[in-house]
């Protein structure tokens, strides 16, 4: 088990996919996002080998990982440390990944 350090962009990320979420659709979609979203960190954390090289493995960033929130076109992207996930972002597959994280690292 490795825990997640989540980043100041990567926590904005997430509040703001929430707050989306809940003005869009409501509370309910806001709160399966937010349960989502969490279950998916506490698996990348558990297993951090389980989240997709892809990404990073395209955009040039060795060992960028990324892990998606079950139902929604998102997901978190973070590298693997000695002791612990350095969760960089959680981003939607529709925005430019390679310029957002690219900017983050």
């Amino acid at each position: 088990m490795k825990p997640a350090n989540i980043r100041p962009l990567a926590e904005e990320d997430f509040v703001e996919r929430t707050r989306y979420y809940a003005d869009a659709e409501g509370a309910e979609l806001a709160n399966r996002f937010f349960d989502g979203a969490i279950a998916a960190l506490r698996s990348a954390e558990a297993m951090p080998g389980i989240g997709s090289p892809t990404v990073g493995e395209l955009i040039g960033v060795d060992g960028l990982r990324r892990i998606g929130v079950d139902r929604f076109r998102c997901g978190w992207f973070y590298l693997e440390r000695d002791d612990h996930l350095d969760v960089i972002r959680l981003l939607a597959d529709s925005q430019d990944l390679e310029d957002l994280l690219g900017g983050a690292l």
